[in-house]
């Protein structure tokens, strides 16, 4: 085989940063990002953006050269992503947060709620429920985080976990000082209402699960190829027959549930934010996955049923 050639220009400035020789056709992205990091150790890969274009996507990790439109001296372009952060890393911090500051209000802290006697417990048994609810949301996330989830990409920008605790941590705080409330006061339709919600609940945390378990599935060998999700012989798969992110789907549904159960107008504020957010999210999925795959199923919709 023939060697190429690979220099690599800063993706502003277009000045060459290195120039590799005798590189293997066959060699992968990452390994030219090993490469440029022996030159440049500050610049570890995973804080690399290589491009064909100054202006284009970023080349994946598994790309080979010879499969890219260059000749035999290849040409790209680097662009500085900053700091990294772990993405593990990053959803243990942003969902411990709300755990542990939730229990701040729960256990009717002092410097939240003052000294009165009549601040120290709630006369309503659906402020204990909530609190179990929640949390039991956040402690399988975390559990997730470390079992089952398989990230496509290893790391994001270190700036953004500031951006992202505050809008978790900062939701949290505000949906527990209400519901913790001294002057918090139970849904209108007491024990039905509650209880419809508590199932709803359930099933959709369950859901959520099933949906995550089975999109790590497909990446059981290690691998980063992105494959069409189907549903699987569990039940709360299914929903894959009518949208690209169930998993959202049900994200929403657990925060509808919870708003529903305390009937609190902060937690229907979040769930609204986190329905925009997630479609977002889904829309982009979808576009993803159209574009990626020829026989897509095309009755799919991103995020609800024949809707959305």
């Amino acid at each position: 085989f023939v060697s190429s050639q690979v220099e690599i220009l800063d993706w502003e400035t277009k000045k060459q940063l290195c120039f590799l020789d005798k590189v293997e056709p066959n060699a992968t992205i990452r390994e030219i990002r090993l490469m440029f990091h022996k030159l440049y150790p500050r610049w570890y890969p995973a804080r690399q953006s290589i491009k064909l274009d100054p202006k284009g996507k970023s080349l994946r990790d598994e790309e080979i050269l010879q499969h890219l439109p260059v000749g035999t001296t290849a040409t790209l372009y680097f662009k500085d992503l900053g700091p990294q952060i772990g993405w593990t890393t990053v959803f243990l911090i942003e969902y411990t947060g709300p755990l542990c500051i939730y229990f701040l209000f729960y256990f009717r802290m002092t410097f939240v709620y003052g000294l009165d006697e009549r601040f120290t417990s709630s006369p309503h048994p659906v402020v204990n429920l909530a609190c179990i609810c929640h949390s039991f949301h956040y402690i399988k996330r975390l559990i997730e985080t470390v079992f089952v989830h398989r990230f496509s990409r290893g790391t994001m920008p270190l700036r953004n976990i500031v951006k992202n605790c505050l809008y978790y941590w900062g939701f949290a705080a505000w949906l527990a000082y209400y519901i913790n409330h001294p002057l918090y006061t139970p849904p209108s339709y007491g024990k039905k209402q509650i209880n419809f919600a508590v199932i709803m609940f359930l099933l959709c945390e369950a859901g959520n699960f099933s949906i995550h378990v089975a999109l790590s599935d497909l990446r059981r060998n290690g691998s980063k190829t992105r494959k069409i999700p189907y549903p699987t012989k569990n039940p709360f798969t299914w929903l894959f027959f009518f949208v690209s992110c169930p998993n959202y789907t049900y994200e929403v549904g657990t925060w509808i549930s919870f708003t529903i159960m305390t009937q609190c107008v902060p937690v229907g504020l979040f769930t609204l934010l986190c329905f925009i957010q997630m479609t977002i999210w889904a829309k982009d999925k979808h576009c993803t996955y159209l574009r990626e795959f020829k026989d897509y199923p095309s009755h799919r919709m991103p995020i609800i049923p024949f809707l959305l």
